[in-house]
């Protein structure tokens, strides 16, 4: 069954990252996520390359039933925004490719420390990240330090190291006693 245009909409929410904005629908649009920093990595997503085509697209991140913009230093959200509200809009309904294969995740492997640490950023940190319109990976745990990637709003934002720190480490440590330090791998 196919989507009526007059029922998909579009709204859009503030980030803690200035340059992003978070485009919501009421649809699912991918069941992981995916991140799309530059133009040379949309090549995949027919969405996403639709997107760069705006000259002040400089990112794109997707998620459940969202998509994160990040916008150039010199747009102004106020010019921009309802352009691509439109465009997310008319994209949904044409139901234009995120991935041409979508990936499988939530496949957690290594020590009981390593599979204990991926199921907490996946099932307490993961959700709240993506509210703000970001995602975050586990990459892996050594010597005590957990190395994360953020990405969409979160990549860059002012904010997350706050997060990083204050958050995501303080649960880390009292849920797995192994863990002495959360950092951010840079992208």
């Amino acid at each position: 069954m196919s989507v009526t245009s007059s029922s998909i909409n579009v709204y859009t929410e503030s980030t803690p990252n200035p340059a992003t904005r978070k485009f919501l629908v009421n649809k699912l649009l991918i069941n992981n996520s995916v991140d799309f920093a530059t133009r040379e990595s949309a090549e995949k997503s027919q969405f996403a390359t639709e997107l760069f085509k705006f000259n002040f697209v400089s990112g794109v991140f997707f998620a459940s039933n969202f998509v994160t913009i990040t916008k150039t230093e010199t747009a102004d959200w106020q010019d921009i925004e309802p352009i691509l509200k439109e465009f997310v809009k008319g994209a949904v309904e044409s139901e234009l490719n995120i991935l041409e294969k979508e990936e499988v995740t939530a496949n957690f492997e290594g020590t009981e420390a390593e599979i204990k640490i991926q199921q907490i950023l996946h099932d307490y940190v993961r959700p709240a990240v993506e509210q703000d319109g970001g995602a975050i990976s586990y990459r892996s745990f050594k010597d005590g330090v957990v190395t994360v990637e953020l990405r969409g709003s979160c990549s860059g934002c002012p904010s997350s190291t706050i997060t990083l720190k204050s958050g995501i480490e303080s649960l880390l440590k009292r849920m797995v006693p192994e863990v002495t330090e959360v950092v951010s791998e840079a992208l």
